[in-house]
């Protein structure tokens, strides 16, 4: 049920504030692939949209590069997290290393970037 391609690309990118060309960028980059319809269109799950959250939360809250995204999108996968939980295992890891979330959102705000909320 929640991976059923249900969100075109322009209602996805207005539940999650962002330009249509991020979730493009996103999939030319293998980090988020959603389903294509019969017309080719991009359609996304409710589970693609929850990493939709993720990616977002790891570039504007964590400051990470899309090579940190892949590496933590493997690890993920590899430990076979369920969507819905996908933020609150990325806190529990960051907890764990001792990084500042707050340091980081003051990071990339002074370089234009929107928190993520």
């Amino acid at each position: 049920m929640n991976n059923k391609p249900i969100y075109p690309i322009s209602v996805l990118s207005n539940l999650l504030n962002v330009h249509q060309r991020s979730l493009r960028i996103y999939d030319e980059l293998g980090i988020l692939s959603p389903k294509r319809n019969d017309k080719n269109r991009r359609m996304y799950s409710n589970n693609d949209l929850e990493k939709a959250k993720l990616i977002l939360y790891l570039t504007r809250n964590l400051a990470l590069n899309i090579m940190g995204v892949r590496l933590i999108l493997a690890m993920i996968e590899d430990k076979e997290i369920e969507p819905k939980n996908y933020i609150s295992f990325v806190k529990t890891l960051i907890k764990k290393i001792n990084i500042n979330e707050e340091d980081n959102i003051i990071k990339t705000a002074k370089r234009g970037r929107p928190r993520l909320n």
